[in-house]
């Protein structure tokens, strides 16, 4: 009623825009700059306007949107927080508190949830915690690894790759904005940004055996506080081979609890500026309590559910050609697009790059996006058969590798599940296969042919990785130490075809 009565009082003085008296002093306004009283559009329907001022209904659309809008680029853009606390939170929860150094003694299986874990590694792996000062991780020879922080941000190489150069050497974490004293030498000393960090590391199993591999790990690490370190305690180890944990962040409206729990662990000035203030515009600011009211509480379930399933948008179908290793040959695509261990591409951030990487993989270091020709490891991710259709655990598919496959060491197949991105559930305790095992012998001309369905084909079950019917599936191709012709892509990996 106060928007038609002072139109009607423009209008009576003679100077409503557009009426039959001009101003005196008129600038020359193109259309482009101005808001008609009413805008359709398909997201938000009719926006209506007086003189460019919003009506009530446009104004509760507008700030529905906003939110909505923010929380779903905060699911998105703080997927690396949220999955650092799922990951140190599902270890304490399996008894593996911080500073407890895991190790899969027995090698992992579909029992423990953990992001394209795989069955054929090792794994030595701990959070730190740096709330109460530095502390000290001491690294055993021969290890490959390395350590993020709680936004998943790489910090240092640990072991061959590190400064240590698989050696073993003593690494001294500060915390963020750390003013104390340092010891003069003895250390790799790595100022941090965050509170809580996570070491991820390899331990080479030689022909010594695994037993021996896992020996030369307890007798060679330790994790304790700077404080400690001239009487530094007995360190503790625990076995997580078949594990029932998950250290995977939740996809519903509880993941911003999670990115709260994460954001309230850190300083201040732990993110960078742009991303707090994406976190604070939904209500997570340290040191104040996040609590939604029912409007907002609804608003964030629904940019969960969208966050959710535009994740699952990019990995599963992503557009972007140059993902795909032998675009349009093959199937087969990998998570650093960009290749920086940053997710950088011409000083630009490559955001669905990270989204990718961190809503199906863990473990950050730039040995992973550049490894050398004959060291380190590549990886080849697909969901979907020759004909781009999504694998189907009740079909029976096989992958043919051309000989020589380009692997010093080995090559692998694991397969995931494409609900939590963990091993794949089946009886197949390894979830995969890998070259070295007795059974898996190549064909005739070097090759070798896997298959993959609910059933081994008949005289093929020791080149046979088991699926579940009724459910989907990706699989994961690794090549440990790979060589030339996998760089320069004279070599190419089948795609799945699907067997009658």
């Amino acid at each position: 009623m106060k928007a038609k009565l002072f139109t009607a009082a423009y209008f009576a003085c003679g100077i409503f825009v557009g009426g039959a008296n001009a101003q005196t002093y008129s600038a020359d306004t193109p259309d482009s700059v101005l808001t008609p009283d009413i805008v359709e559009t398909e997201r938000l329907g009719a926006l209506r306007f007086f003189d460019g001022m919003p009506d009530d209904e446009t104004v509760r659309k507008a700030y529905d949107n906003i939110d909505f809008s923010r929380g779903v680029e905060a699911f998105l853009s703080g997927m690396p927080a949220a999955s650092i606390h799922a990951m140190c939170s599902g270890f304490e929860e399996a008894g593996i508190p911080a500073h407890t150094i895991g190790v899969s003694e027995d090698l992992l299986d579909a029992r423990s949830l953990w992001l394209t874990a795989n069955s054929t590694t090792v794994y030595v792996t701990a959070c730190l915690d740096l709330n109460q000062g530095p502390v000290v991780m001491e690294v055993a020879p021969g290890v490959l690894g390395g350590v993020n922080d709680a936004f998943f941000r790489w910090e240092t190489d640990v072991g061959v790759t590190g400064p240590d150069q698989g050696r073993g050497g003593r690494y001294l974490f500060l915390p963020p904005h750390y003013d104390g004293p340092v010891p003069a030498m003895g250390f790799h000393v790595i100022p941090t940004r965050t509170n809580a960090h996570w070491l991820f590391a390899r331990a080479f199993v030689t022909e010594a055996g695994m037993d021996a591999a896992v020996a030369n790990v307890k007798a060679g690490m330790k994790i304790y506080p700077l404080s400690e370190v001239k009487d530094p305690p007995e360190q503790t180890f625990v076995n997580f081979s078949g594990a029932k944990m998950n250290t995977i962040h939740a996809n519903d409206a509880t993941f911003f609890d999670e990115l709260n729990a994460s954001v309230q662990n850190e300083p201040a000035d732990a993110f960078d500026p742009e991303i707090a203030g994406l976190f604070a515009s939904i209500g997570i600011r340290k040191d104040e309590p996040f609590a939604p009211d029912e409007r907002m509480q609804k608003i964030l379930a629904d940019a969960a559910a969208v966050g959710n399933a535009t994740a699952r948008a990019i990995v599963f179908r992503p557009r972007e050609r140059d993902r795909f290793y032998f675009y349009p040959d093959r199937q087969w695509y990998t998570g650093f697009a960009g290749g920086s261990h940053e997710f950088l591409d011409r000083a630009a951030r490559g955001l669905d790059d990270r989204v990718m990487f961190h809503y199906v993989a863990t473990g950050i270091t730039p040995a992973m996006v550049a490894p050398q020709v004959g060291a380190g490891s590549v990886y080849a991710f697909t969901p979907h058969d020759a004909d781009g259709d999504y694998l189907d655990g009740g079909k029976t598919y096989k992958v043919t590798l051309p000989g020589p496959v380009p692997a010093k060491d080995f090559w692998s197949f694991v397969v995931y599940s494409t609900q939590h991105r963990s091993m794949l559930e089946t009886d197949q305790r390894l979830a995969g296969l890998d070259s070295t095992l007795p059974g898996v012998t190549p064909n005739e001309d070097g090759s070798y042919t896997i298959w993959f369905g609910p059933q081994a084909p008949e005289g093929k079950e020791d080149h046979w990785v088991q699926t579940t019917p009724g459910k989907g599936y990706a699989v994961i191709l690794r090549l440990y130490g790979p060589l030339e012709p996998w760089f320069d892509k004279t070599w190419k990996p089948g795609d799945l075809e699907e067997v009658e």
